[in-house]
């Protein structure tokens, strides 16, 4: 009998393996993860109006930083295009119709190409895209948190759940400064040190950057990863005037976790409730 026993919880390891993180996460029905589309057209479009809703979540979350900030997205047909925002325009104000496709020279060539785009932000998303495949969307802007937590130059502890999205090579810090990233040689640099496993980089002195599949969970791991900062800020400085330390989750649990829930369509369903809620509360125009 105790084998048995043995046998059918193994059989059921095996089962709980073999299901995808959105059906671990799931109890019952399955939440939706990321559609199939019949044509390049409708996903294009799905993509342009995922990425304009970035931008409004990111405007509602305060974000916005004069002409700083860009989010990218790699085109699905032209692989070595990619769509972003155009420079002067708020966060919240960016619509589907004034978004910009621009080719690896830097050149608009779709989209609202009467507007001019960020030169800064074409260094660095360029070099992102060009380097890793698999790379489809990046996130950076100069968010409260994320600049101040930079100027320590130090990766994030492990200290809650949340922060696990980011374990072991899944984030580091860019440990150098050296203006606005306007040449190409900075732009490389940057890319080469997110790593292949990179999906949070904190630029010393300036701020966050995340990358992702879908720019859902690029911009889903941007709000992450801004919240982690102030989170740690706020721990080390609970730290320092009590006196206690504090205990950092195992590297065994972190593993799990990490393992477990922050896979590609896992991080896309955590970013749809943002994206749902500012839906409602724009009345959709971002769509427009």
């Amino acid at each position: 009998m105790v084998l048995s026993a043995q046998t059918e919880s193994e059989r059921h390891s095996a089962s709980t393996q073999e299901k995808s993180s959105i059906e671990r996460l799931s109890q019952g029905v399955t939440i939706a993860g990321i559609p199939s589309f019949s044509s390049t057209e409708k996903q294009r479009r799905w993509m342009l109006e995922h990425l304009a809703g970035a931008f409004r979540v990111f405007a509602r979350k305060g974000y916005a930083e004069g002409l700083a900030g860009h989010i990218s997205l790699r085109d699905p047909e032209r692989r070595d295009c990619f769509w972003t925002n155009p420079l002067g325009v708020h966060f919240s104000l960016i619509k589907v119709s004034n978004l910009i496709l621009i080719n690896e020279q830097g050149e608009a060539i779709g989209g609202a190409t009467h507007l001019p785009s960020n030169a800064a932000g074409f260094q660095i998303h360029s070099h992102l895209h060009k380097r890793y495949p698999h790379v489809n969307a990046a996130c950076h802007t100069h968010s409260k948190y994320g600049k101040a937590y930079s100027a320590f130059g130090k990766r994030l502890e492990m200290i809650n759940q949340d922060v696990l999205n980011f374990y072991g090579e899944a984030h580091s810090v860019y440990p150098r400064f050296g203006g606005a990233v306007l040449d190409e040689e900075e732009g490389q640099a940057l890319a080469e040190c997110l790593g292949e496993k990179g999906k949070g980089l904190i630029l010393q002195n300036h701020g966050l950057l995340t990358v992702g599949r879908t720019v859902d969970e690029a911009a889903y791991l941007y709000t992450l990863l801004e919240r982690s900062c102030e989170v740690q800020l706020l721990a080390d400085a609970a730290a320092a005037g009590s006196g206690h330390e504090k205990i950092l989750v195992t590297d065994a649990a972190a593993k799990f976790t990490f393992k477990a829930t922050s896979d590609p369509e896992s991080m896309y369903c955590f970013f749809q409730p943002d994206l749902e809620l500012e839906k409602m509360l724009s009345s959709g125009d971002f769509l427009l």
